[in-house]
């Protein structure tokens, strides 16, 4: 068992030693601290700052971040599959390449991160804030992103075929290219995105917010999915279809955040 104030050299010690047992618990402060390629799978991440960390193809399998602070770090080609995050910070941070398949996170900041090709399969992304990231050619397939935040995103050519989008909010962001076959964007917000030669085949788009959007060179839509939609004049659809109107667009609450825990002294905790 180790605990009390540790360096960012004695964390990477830490890691170095084959014989650390895999159960390690961190909180506190150890910004810009280096663990490229370190195995860290297990690991539990309270209330910690991590702030400008480089984690290069570094293994988080199974960890757990909560309340924590990783803005400005490093995550390229990271392992993260089956990651549990709740109320943590990644802004501005590189994700490109990593692997978030089976993720699940709630009411996390990813805006204007770089999540290129990264790979989301499956995950579960609740109320999670993506503005101004770039998704382009990630795979968000059969994500659940209920009530996510897309705005401005850059997610050209991105797979979010199967996923959970309803109530999300996709504003003003690109999606040319991108794959929707059979998403559910049920109370969407689509207005003032790009969807050129999107494919929306069997999409289920019941309330969709689709005023003052240019769909006309969209794949796969049906005049059931339109009119299902809410349009107004400014709305363009590929040629014979229109779109429903409403009378109001209803808003659908996200699930409250959990609380983050409080900050305290950096503590390094290991044992079986």
């Amino acid at each position: 068992m180790l605990a009390g104030p540790v360096s960012a050299e004695s964390i990477q010690l830490l890691w170095q030693d084959r014989d650390v047992a895999r159960m390690v618990s961190l909180g506190g402060s150890c910004n810009r601290c280096d663990l490229s390629g370190r195995d860290l799978s297990g690991s539990t991440f309270t209330g910690a700052s991590f702030t400008g960390a480089t984690l290069v193809g570094a293994n988080l399998r199974g960890a757990e971040l909560v309340g924590s602070n990783f803005s400005n770090s490093d995550f390229s080609r990271a392992d993260l599959r089956g990651i549990e995050i709740a109320s943590a910070n990644f802004s501005n941070s590189n994700f490109s390449g990593a692997n978030l398949a089976g993720a699940e996170a709630v009411s996390a900041v990813f805006s204007r991160s770089n999540l290129s090709r990264v790979n989301m399969s499956g995950a579960e992304m609740v109320n999670v804030n993506m503005n101004g990231a770039d998704l382009s050619n990630a795979d968000l397939s059969e994500t659940d992103l209920f009530s996510a935040n897309l705005a401005n995103v850059n997610a050209r050519g991105a797979n979010f075929a199967e996923s959970e989008m309803n109530a999300a909010n996709l504003t003003a962001g690109n999606f040319g290219g991108a794959n929707f076959q059979d998403a559910e964007l049920n109370s969407a917000r689509l207005h003032r995105g790009n969807f050129a030669r999107a494919n929306f085949a069997g999409a289920e788009m019941r309330r969709t917010d689709i005023r003052g959007v240019d769909l006309s060179s969209a794949r796969g839509l049906t005049q059931e999915q339109t009119r299902s939609a809410c349009g107004d004049a400014s709305t363009r659809l590929p040629r014979g279809l229109t779109a429903g109107t409403c009378s109001s667009i209803r808003v659908i609450r996200p699930p409250r955040p959990p609380v983050p825990p409080t900050p305290r002294n950096f503590t390094v905790a290991s044992g079986n």
